[in-house]
């Protein structure tokens, strides 16, 4: 099925304790290329995060802002380093001592010297984060997926209605190509009566004349090539895996016959409709520049 490779998508899920937003927009690249924002304590799952992306996408640049947040109480721990204050409490004993003051020392005391202690949060369990925010990516990717497959269809639509178009025109080209030689063989006879005294001419040479030109002219291997590329581009828009590649292919292929057919015909009528049919052409690509 042919795909945009523009949209947006946004997913959110609240579970486990975390709620976790993802937000994606989708634009045109030539290749698969990502650029994802989350908080750099979760940087490690990007890796995740990208070969999860390639699941639903071949081609194409996501943006990807993820938000994750604690939804539930989060747990602190008091860390005591109990020999650093047996370390203090005898040093303070013994210069109380020493003053001769008090050596009575209250453990809240202990407690307001440097490094005694400290408050830790409590350890992410990172495959939970990954779990949620698993589920968050899948719906903005459901979503933008959708928004990209809608797009695609117009986008195939319009194609195949120029792809269409163009056919008609090579068949044009095909019904033209035979008269081009007729029309310059009676052409020649003319020239050859106007520059000759006599109503006398050699039928023989005429025809050897009129062959060569015909053999130059001759355009039927490009628009059979050119019939063969358009039909399997109609075959692609109506293809279930990704298109965009083949089809930028075909047409630079279908271009490259059409500018042959050109420098072959020597004609006039026949270039205006080869003028019409790179138009055309033109168009179809700037389109498949949004085809994934």
């Amino acid at each position: 099925m042919v795909k945009s490779m523009t949209g947006f998508g946004r997913g959110q899920i609240s579970d486990c304790g975390y709620t976790v937003n993802c937000e994606i927009k989708g634009v045109n690249h030539r290749y698969f290329d990502t650029f994802i924002r989350i908080s750099r304590r979760y940087s490690l799952l990007e890796d995740r995060i990208k070969e999860e992306l390639r699941k639903y996408v071949s081609r194409g640049r996501l943006e990807i802002n993820i938000n994750i947040e604690k939804s539930g109480e989060s747990k602190r721990n008091i860390k005591v380093d109990k020999e650093l204050a047996i370390a203090y409490y005898n040093y303070l004993k013994e210069l109380a001592e020493k003053l001769n003051i008090s050596q009575e020392i209250p453990i809240i005391d202990l407690f307001r010297l440097p490094e005694v202690f400290s408050l830790e949060d409590e350890e992410e369990d990172i495959e939970v984060v990954w779990m949620v925010l698993k589920q968050s990516l899948g719906l903005a990717m459901d979503s933008l997926v959708a928004m990209r497959i809608k797009e695609g269809l117009n986008l195939a639509e319009d194609i195949r209605n120029r792809n269409s178009t163009i056919m008609n025109m090579v068949e044009q080209l095909e019904t033209r190509s035979p008269q081009v030689c007729s029309e310059h063989g009676e052409r020649l006879r003319s020239r050859i009566l106007e520059f000759m005294e006599q109503d006398f001419i050699d039928e023989q040479r005429l025809l050897q004349e009129i062959a060569i030109f015909a053999e130059k002219s001759n355009v039927t291997e490009e628009i059979v090539r050119l019939k063969s590329h358009s039909k399997h581009l109609e075959e692609l828009m109506l293809s279930k895996d990704a298109v965009g590649r083949k089809s930028d292919f075909l047409v630079q292929e279908m271009f490259r016959e059409t500018n042959t057919i050109a420098s072959k015909a020597n004609d006039l009528e026949m270039n205006h409709i080869v003028v019409e049919v790179k138009a055309e052409l033109e168009k179809i690509r700037e389109q498949l520049q949004n085809i994934e």
